[in-house]
């Protein structure tokens, strides 16, 4: 059984922290249960692209509102507590914090991170052995 409190994670090399978001990786691939559990931060006036091609996300928000776009339809979704989007099909966004604070989502992804990962050029995480 693995039990962990959010004060675990913090300050420590599970706690990535970059200009937009801040990811506090609570159950990640070395845990070995296939998917990976962050609570994620995304900072508040924050506004992202990304696209996930080696990996699947579904991400729950409990704190705060913003917007997702899927740029392939072009449509966008308001995001506050209890919304959950995933992103089944590998989906190119844009995910923003502009409601006034951050947005605090519990985000699982698979396959699961590693724990370190930051995103690359393409708004993606690469794939890892």
């Amino acid at each position: 059984m693995i039990v962990k409190h959010l004060d675990d994670v913090i300050g420590t090399a599970a706690d990535v922290d970059t200009e937009g978001w801040a990811a506090r990786r609570l159950i990640y691939k070395d845990a070995g249960m296939g998917y990976s559990v962050n609570d994620t931060i995304i900072k508040k006036g924050a506004e992202l692209e990304m696209h996930y091609r080696n990996h699947l996300e579904t991400v729950y928000c409990i704190e705060g509102e913003g917007q997702i776009t899927d740029l392939g339809t072009g449509q966008t979704h308001d995001i506050r507590p209890g919304t959950l989007y995933a992103l089944n099909k590998h989906d190119h966004h844009i995910l923003r914090a502009n409601k006034g604070s951050h947005m605090r989502m519990v985000c699982v992804f698979n396959p699961p991170l590693t724990g370190r990962e930051v995103h690359d050029e393409t708004g993606a995480y690469p794939l890892t052995d």
